[in-house]
């Protein structure tokens, strides 16, 4: 079967592997659509958290042998520690992540646990289902900060991510929602959803913040933009460094939570979620230009807002 393998320090090809095989307890699942994950873009450059030769590709969804159409939780938790049985898995110390420390979905097929698969409503397609980790990555980012309807909120970064925060606090009853990013089509985009506000920068004080980049400079300013008493939401992951000024955040009663991935629930909820969701802003490649989409991506020179990948 043919697959885009990650082989080197900033290197995809498409390859000829072995077919899969499931055993006990998995399933084989053919796939429909594979995300290109900003994670993924970075972190091919120096590897590390994944290792070469790998399949990446952990947003996917598609059909099993039966016909039976699925989304897959990537996310594979022991299920027995204290952080599993208090309905933590995202937090399982011994966790796996398919197509980081197992082959992922950027193939033809995959196997998977039976148990990180999710049935898809009808009235769902598969450009819109291909959306749906993202929208639970942003769902479990609104529960941390707490649900804040009726809130200002503000959003750095109009990445997927971004926008998946974007569209789950609008129908979440956010009261005014501003999002900051310097790509001109990305602030189109979310202009086009409903942002209530759009620019380079956040501009004035929010009570909740969302920084999808992850940077120094973004982190600080997810801090500095925020309200006395006020939360902000780390989901972004470009750097690890980070500088700000610890005593405003302690005189001001600011609060800084981390926000990664979700929890089984949550990924059953985004999917509940995701068909009153606008969700128009992917574009769909063949598997076949996987490299090519993906380097381009890598490298800056591709702007789609969202790139899936059709085996």
């Amino acid at each position: 079967m043919k697959a885009l393998v990650f082989t080197a320090p900033g290197v995809v090809e498409i390859h000829d592997v072995p077919d899969v095989v499931a055993g006990v307890d998995e399933v084989v699942l053919h796939v429909d659509r594979a995300g290109i994950c900003g994670s993924e873009l970075h972190g091919i450059r120096q590897p590390g958290f994944r290792v070469p030769p790998l399949i990446m590709g952990h947003e996917f969804v598609g059909h099993t042998d039966d016909g039976r159409r699925v989304a897959v939780n990537p996310l594979v938790a022991c299920g027995t520690c204290e952080l599993c049985l208090d309905g933590k898995t995202q937090l399982c110390r011994t966790r796996v992540l398919l197509g980081v420390h197992k082959a992922g979905g950027f193939a033809e097929r995959v196997v998977v646990p039976r148990s990180s698969l999710h049935d898809l409503p009808n009235s769902i397609d598969w450009d819109h289902a291909g959306l749906i980790e993202p929208v639970a990555n942003a769902l479990h980012a609104w529960r941390v900060a707490g649900s804040p309807a009726s809130k200002r909120i503000g959003i750095i970064g109009c990445g997927p991510i971004g926008i998946a925060c974007l569209e789950v606090a609008l129908d979440g009853g956010a009261e005014f929602v501003a999002c900051a990013d310097l790509s001109h089509e990305r602030g189109t985009v979310a202009k086009e959803i409903g942002a209530h506000q759009v620019a380079t920068s956040l501009e004035g004080e929010f009570d909740v913040i969302f920084d999808a980049v992850g940077t120094s400079s973004t982190r600080t300013s997810s801090l500095d933009h925020l309200i006395p008493g006020g939360t902000t939401v780390w989901l972004g992951l470009a750097t690890s460094e980070s500088a700000f000024d610890a005593s405003a955040a302690i005189r001001f009663e600011k609060s800084i939570r981390g926000s990664f991935a979700y929890t089984n629930e949550e990924f059953a909820a985004a999917i509940a979620l995701a068909p009153r969701l606008n969700l128009s802003w992917s574009t769909t490649f063949p598997l076949d230009q996987g490299a090519e989409i993906f380097t381009a991506l890598m490298n800056g020179q591709s702007t789609p807002m969202k790139a899936l990948l059709q085996p």
